[in-house]
């Protein structure tokens, strides 16, 4: 018997393993770290697929071994899902999949069969995880179950992004498409907010003849707060840890990943994912992001991750179960104790959270549901018992990490420069503009 972070006693079958999955070159990856941390200080033993041997979650003391296996996501399935198997030849036990990105949770749902007879994972229809991670897909599902979501249009060609350009309301909101795509041919860098109808066709010029985008409304910052819903669902759909929070700041601001979060109790959020779950038959891992808009009440769903988030550890309740922990105690027949969510809880991801900070602080924008303190923090990489993750994501960091910086410092200056020419030219010549029609 191993005891939570909280001291709750946790059962956990230490002979079955854990390997964190994920394909595509992205080292610094504080979502496996947690992983790693989670399951190993329970005592199970822990294994990850890594780019290679110098990253943060190889270096983990909790890691018994790193597979080195750069990959990038656009490689055959059939080839990723043997090198797949010949790692369970080599753990040479049933082990628990761990999938870190959407790649490693369609990939494994659509090869359940042969990655069964090695693996344990939740089974799931095998079509719905590609479904959920297109943001094609989870529209029409959030249309067909009655789930609130921005409206969204997905342009076939170059003319329809014109025609699109000609009526929306701007800023609008770029993202790719389809999971895959983001790997092979990505139109777009991770969610872009576009300022105007210009930016729009400057960008879309390279998209080629059948952009992989949507192209969504932009809901107002001033008007709206962002919110994250994790849990897991049993082969019944039915949730066994379930968990609500607000984001507080996210880079890039507003539209990137989580940088700073806290737990926060929301029963209405809560149902209305578990709901939705139920409707469409999903178990296994969910992260999911909403956006509520006060103009109309309503929590819309922009993302529904079929697999761990980065900043799942955010998330635990008293009994000391997190996601990952209740999957591998369901999947291994344990039972996963029940206990209030640690609601205060706060999360912070250092390496992200500075500029962050600035950023957010330069436009005034507050997250209203965020506690005025914290009833304990849970930091991405820096652990007393494990330094080691910290010291190399710094390292490995700083370079083209201020690299990333600058760039999106100069995106911004030249946007904010684009917006003061339009504002000069429209108090010469009077307003102008386009009239917003849904698109």
């Amino acid at each position: 018997m191993a005891r939570g972070s909280w001291g709750a006693p946790v059962q956990v079958d230490r002979g079955v393993p854990g390997l964190v999955v994920k394909f595509g070159d992205y080292p610094l990856h504080h979502g496996g770290v947690g992983a790693i941390r989670s399951l190993g200080r329970l005592g199970v033993p822990m294994y990850a697929i890594t780019e290679d041997r110098c990253t943060p979650a190889a270096v983990s003391r909790y890691l018994r071994r790193a597979f080195v296996w750069p990959t990038t996501g656009t490689e055959e399935p059939e080839w990723l899902v043997d090198r797949l198997l010949g790692i369970g030849r080599e753990i040479g036990r049933p082990t628990v999949l761990i999938p870190t990105d959407e790649e490693a949770a369609v990939l494994i749902a659509e090869h359940q069969e042969e990655l069964g007879e090695r693996f344990l994972f939740p089974r799931v229809d095998g079509k719905l995880p590609r479904r959920l991670a297109s943001k094609k897909g989870l529209h029409e599902l959030c249309v067909e179950h009655g789930i609130s979501s921005p409206v969204s249009s997905f342009p076939q060609s170059y003319d329809d992004v014109e025609r699109f350009a000609e009526r929306a309301r701007f800023p609008v909101v770029a993202k790719n498409r389809e999971a895959f795509e983001r790997r092979r041919q990505p139109a777009v860098n991770g969610t872009t907010r576009i300022a105007d109808r210009e930016g729009l066709l400057r960008l879309a010029r390279g998209w080629g003849e059948r952009p992989g985008v949507i192209l969504q409304e932009y809901l107002p910052r001033e008007d709206a707060e962002d919110w994250i819903v994790h849990a897991y669902f049993d082969a019944d759909s039915t949730p066994l840890a379930m968990f609500t929070g607000v984001k507080v700041r996210s880079w890039p601001p507003h539209a990137g990943m989580t940088a700073n979060a806290y737990v926060v109790d929301n029963p209405e959020l809560a149902d209305i994912a578990a709901r939705f779950i139920k409707q469409i038959g999903f178990s296994g891992v969910i992260d999911l992001d909403l956006r509520f808009d006060r103009r109309d009440g309503q929590y819309k769903l922009l993302d529904f991750n079929p697999r761990m988030g980065a900043q799942f550890r955010l998330f635990e309740n008293e009994a000391g179960i997190d996601v990952v922990r209740a999957m591998h105690l369901d999947l291994t027949g344990r039972s996963v104790p029940e206990g209030e969510q640690l609601a205060g809880r706060r999360y912070i991801v250092e390496n992200i959270d500075l500029p962050a900070l600035l950023a957010y602080r330069r436009s005034g924008y507050t997250t209203p549901h965020a506690p005025t303190r914290a009833s304990g923090t849970e930091l991405a990489w820096l652990a007393g018992d494990d330094p080691l993750p910290f010291l190399t994501m710094l390292v490995r960091f700083v370079r083209p990490g201020a690299k990333h910086l600058y760039q999106l410092w100069r995106t911004s200056r030249t946007s904010r420069t684009s917006r003061t020419s339009r504002t000069s030219r429209t108090s010469r010549t009077g307003r102008f503009g386009t009239t917003h029609v849904r698109p």
